[in-house]
């Protein structure tokens, strides 16, 4: 029986497990998908000695720290800096860790059809893995982009930076932070929410709550809005890809 699984902390509210034992079940086949909690990445180490193991999914924290644990990196990982797709390649005994990432194609695929020629500028509030990849997508779409933390780098703004002029011009607004999470479902980011209008676009990595504050808030001001439900799907999609070489 194949082996896959996710590595990340916290994972008690994983998509992933769910998806892909539903996936096993309904295609009848053999392989199992576990969930790998690690308190830090060096528990990598002996995790990847599982010779059942063919494939992994990264999640928080460590989309950035796996990297210098993988034999080689996709293109497309290489360019964002992040993985979300590990591959083991065993060959002849020896056993190489590809990483790929996913989130792209996933984000890219779940948010085109809804976006306006209007659409130029986006907001992507965060700065982790998920934002890297939200971000070489929507450039690779043609917007201009500009990311969003609490304590911002040169070319970033800060939340405080968020006024309303700011927002008349950055129409797509993407929470790439887990901020709204389930329990913490009555959290929002702190962004002026009372600027949005109908021409605002706003996209939340989070899936669970379907619909969270942050695009209740967005809707009450009449704004198109979507979860992450689609990206994820896309993107485990795309991952089974991998593994299986399809």
């Amino acid at each position: 029986m194949k082996l896959f699984g996710l590595i990340g902390n916290p994972l008690s509210h994983s998509f992933s497990k769910k998806y892909f034992i539903d996936k096993f079940h309904n295609g009848d086949i053999d392989a199992q998908y576990e969930l790998y909690e690690l308190k830090q990445i060096n528990e990598f180490l002996s995790l990847k000695t599982n010779l059942n193991l063919f494939g992994l999914n990264v999640t928080i924290p460590y989309k950035q720290q796996i990297i210098p644990f993988l034999d080689e990196l996709d293109e497309i990982a290489v360019e964002i800096g992040a993985v979300n797709v590990i591959k083991f390649i065993r060959e002849n005994d020896v056993l190489r860790l590809k990483g790929f990432n996913t989130d792209a194609i996933g984000f890219e695929h779940s948010i085109k059809p809804h976006l306006k020629s209007y659409h130029q500028k986006a907001l992507i509030l965060g700065t982790g893995g998920a934002s890297r990849a939200i971000d070489f997508s929507l450039q690779k779409l043609g917007l201009s982009t500009v990311l969003v933390s609490r304590t911002p780098e040169i070319a970033q703004f800060g939340y405080k930076d968020l006024n309303e002029k700011v927002l008349s011009e950055y129409l797509v607004i993407i929470n790439a932070t887990p901020v709204g999470t389930f329990p913490r479902v009555d959290e929002s980011p702190d962004i002026p929410y009372e600027y949005l209008t109908s021409k605002h676009l706003l996209f939340d990595a989070v899936y669970n709550p379907a619909e969270t504050v942050f695009l209740k808030k967005g809707r009450a001001n009449g704004t198109d809005g979507m979860n992450g439900e689609e990206m994820l799907i896309r993107q485990a999609e795309a991952a089974w890809k991998i593994w299986n070489d399809l």
